[in-house]
């Protein structure tokens, strides 16, 4: 009887890539893939790190999970398992403790634990291969049969690991380690077998993907190899559209925003992290761009691309010694970049980082006020730029069926990545490109437009 085995995946698109090929493998290797919230014979916790919050959803999971079955296998993998917290110690749930640079070893650990019945900790591995080596997506079942880092008929394609960047608030290069770059080849030949596959749209991510290539030349480039690769993926026949995950600001210049524009598969939406607008703040986080390089980033995307060429962005409300003075600079400037949306996170301590040991630390309290006023001014932002297509004609990825009201739907992104709603027209499927008219909201949502195929 086959052996039961459960996924379950926290933090960023790069854990859902590799999530989904620990997934893949465990199947192959003969295993049942069963949900996370069934009794199961194993249940993997991919964790992450990147808050507090983070790490407590990653325990509150482990113990879910035990809960569940507590004679079940447990298992932990990713950056809180590399922070160097012993999840094996004592009388924990955990059974075995898998750094990132063992994920694609998941099945052998598994039965070796199985046939010694003794803990694996993530000491006992050592630091191990890039998981380049081993790690790719292998969907033989086509564009429905993926999870986790498959959405519908888009997928995320991992071209890089770790950082160099070393942030004052963030753990994540201690955890994934130093930038690595993934084979050219290895990258192009995968994503051939997911065109072929039927996958219309390609996500590049990674831990920090400007750095692509930097491992190889030794040192940063202002145009970076990313946009050679970029160029070289949109030469392979099928890829029909490319996003970019979040981009470092200094990568885009004049000359690398115009090179993406010529690319018909890029689309014209970007994420350019911030952090904030104040150039003090930004020092303090040991951010490598001031506020002014940041506002030339988003001048060369829209001189390129045009006007709504959709820009996204992270901002962290409450850094140590940020005044109110600076706050309202930072605020004053998301205000002048007129952003898409903004993801707004609180800031949270991270032990062992460099901002964790900072005076000034922020009241509770005013970072909650500060987060509040920031999620206001994006939910206004949002929806304007949104409001902005009404009208207009646009490109919409079909990727699933849903209802709203009573009434079933095509859903799928324009190219700026605004969420559209269709309705089901015969001889429609997932996959398809329709061009269609941008009607108006769904009735009570801001986020969703409505549209009809355009004749």
């Amino acid at each position: 009887m086959k052996k039961t085995i459960a996924f379950h995946n926290l933090g960023c698109k790069v854990n859902s890539y590799e999530m989904e090929v620990m997934r893949q493998n465990a199947q192959d290797a003969g295993y049942e893939i069963v949900q996370f919230d069934q009794k199961s014979d194993i249940y993997v916790i991919n964790t992450c790190t990147v808050t507090n919050i983070a790490d407590r959803k990653s325990r509150q999971m482990i113990n879910r999970a035990k809960a569940l079955n507590p004679d079940a296998v447990i298992v932990a993998t990713g950056c809180y398992v590399e922070t160097g917290t012993d999840l094996t110690a004592g009388d924990g749930p955990v059974d075995i403790a898998i750094g990132n640079n063992h994920k694609s070893e998941l099945t052998d650990l598994i039965e070796e634990y199985l046939k010694t019945g003794k803990r694996i900790t993530r000491k006992d591995l050592g630091s191990g291969r890039c998981e380049y080596e081993t790690m790719s997506l292998k969907l033989k079942g086509g564009a429905d049969s993926g999870s986790g880092a498959t959405e519908h008929k888009r997928v995320y394609v991992k071209i890089q690991d770790g950082c160099n960047q070393f942030c004052t608030y963030c753990a994540i290069p201690y955890a994934r380690g130093r930038v690595r770059s993934r084979d050219k080849n290895d990258i192009l030949k995968e994503i051939k077998d997911l065109t072929d596959a039927g996958y219309r749209e390609l996500i590049l991510t990674g831990i920090h993907i400007s750095s692509y290539g930097i491992d190889a030349d030794g040192d940063y480039r202002g145009e970076s190899r990313l946009i050679d690769l970029v160029e070289e993926i949109c030469r392979v026949p099928g890829v029909c559209r490319v996003r970019l995950s979040s981009l470092e600001p200094r990568i885009i210049t004049p000359k690398s925003a115009k090179r993406l524009a010529a690319l018909k598969a890029v689309c014209p939406h970007f994420h350019l992290s911030l952090q904030s607008g104040c150039d003090a703040t930004l020092k303090r986080m040991n951010r490598k761009y001031t506020s002014d390089e940041y506002r030339s980033a988003v001048r060369a995307l829209r001189d390129a691309f045009g006007d709504r060429c959709a820009i996204t962005t992270d901002i962290i409300a409450g850094f140590p010694g940020e005044t109110d003075e600076e706050f309202e600079e930072s605020f004053a400037f998301a205000k002048e970049m007129d952003f898409y949306e903004m993801h707004v996170f609180q800031y949270s301590r991270r032990k062992g980082t460099i901002a964790d040991k900072m005076p000034d630390q922020v009241e509770s309290a005013v970072k909650a006020e500060r987060s509040k006023r920031l999620l206001e001014l994006t939910a206004g932002a949002s929806k304007a730029f949104r409001e902005g297509f009404i009208g207009e004609k646009a490109e919409v990825l079909i990727e699933e069926k849903a209802t709203y009201n009573g009434k079933e739907y095509f859903t799928g992104h324009t190219r700026e990545y605004i969420m559209t709603a269709l309705p089901v027209t015969e001889g429609l499927s997932g996959g398809d490109t329709v061009s269609v008219c941008l009607e108006g909201f769904i009735p009570g949502s801001s986020e969703i437009l409505t549209a009809s195929q355009c004749p």
